[in-house]
């Protein structure tokens, strides 16, 4: 099994993918194929804590996976994109430790197979290029990531896919606080879609104006974005609140609850080489070719309506 975190300023996501064997109509696997870790089989997401320790860490992974009737020895592979860095080398201790393997982090030098056009590419957050990995591999290009996350981005990619740029905006969340502790009697409230734009009460009121005014901030960007970047460009949602914010939006077509964790697991397979590892056993009934769904929709894609490198990272 491959296990893939993304770890981000407020939540770190994990994911456990599982290998596939392709398998011919006449019921026979694929000689000689080494089986693609294409099935997500487990995810969690936990708070991230800067002060935990190495083992209060591994505790809490171990117990993960025993809820989920997982086995740590089953891990493989391990691939980890952070942007907390005082927490890498706790995590890197934690693999090491706990699942007996090496991560492999997403940071310069790694290989993406996609061309970086920022005047730092050290500068972009590795969950950003993680994103766009996934998306042009999945929706193709030219395409934008919106993240909604801590932060909110906006992430390009070109119809060749190239990593554009982007725009980075206080995640909602951001918003909501700096709202409620610079006012003295406004109420700390659930951020969420409310039944009507006009509030008839404080919470009402409060969830109206951040809701719709989020939801007007991303939908003028990317009406920006679109004009930039032409209109047959796919817009895809990810990150905690993307169903909530994404599925309000008038562009955005697609919400991608696992694209990162996906993003992970392509960049992994591009830079570690393909070893034979424990291979599944074939179905023994006969079936058509089982594949994980990964094609153009894959893992954790919905869709609301239908709308090569030449250097790397």
């Amino acid at each position: 099994m491959l296990l893939v975190l993304d770890v981000g300023n407020t939540n770190t996501v994990l994911g456990v993918f599982d290998q596939v064997v392709k398998v011919h109509p006449d019921g026979d696997a694929n000689v000689g194929e080494v089986p693609r870790y294409e099935r997500l089989v487990a995810n969690w997401r936990v708070a991230t804590r800067q002060g935990s320790t190495v083992d209060e860490y591994g505790v809490l992974f171990r117990n993960l996976f025993s809820m989920a009737s997982l086995e740590a020895s089953g891990i493989h592979g391990i691939v980890i994109s952070s942007v907390v860095p005082p927490l890498d080398p706790v995590l890197r201790q934690v693999c090491e430790r706990y699942f007996n393997s090496k991560p492999l982090l997403i940071e310069p030098g790694v290989k993406t197979g996609m061309p970086v056009h920022y005047d730092n590419p050290a500068e972009v957050g590795a969950d950003r290029i993680v994103n766009a990995v996934a998306a042009f591999e999945k929706y193709g290009g030219p395409c934008v990531i919106v993240d909604f996350g801590t932060a909110t981005t906006f992430d390009c990619v070109s119809a060749k896919g190239e990593y554009l740029g982007g725009v980075i905006c206080p995640g909602i969340g951001i918003s909501a606080d700096a709202l409620f502790q610079r006012t003295a009697r406004l109420p700390r409230v659930e951020i969420r879609k409310p039944a009507r734009v006009i509030g008839t009460n404080t919470v009402g009121s409060l969830q109206s104006g951040l809701y719709y005014g989020y939801l007007g901030l991303v939908d003028g960007i990317l009406e920006l974005l679109l004009e930039e970047l032409g209109k047959e460009t796919r817009l895809i949602a990810t990150g905690g609140l993307g169903s909530m914010i994404g599925t309000g939006s008038k562009y955005i077509k697609t919400v991608d609850e696992f694209l990162t964790l996906e993003g992970l697991r392509i960049i992994w397979e591009r830079n570690v080489a393909a070893r034979p590892g424990p291979t599944p056993k074939a179905p023994q009934q006969r079936s058509p070719q089982v594949s994980s769904g990964a094609s153009r929709k894959t893992t954790g894609g919905t869709e609301r309506s239908a709308s090569t490198p030449r250097s790397t990272r």
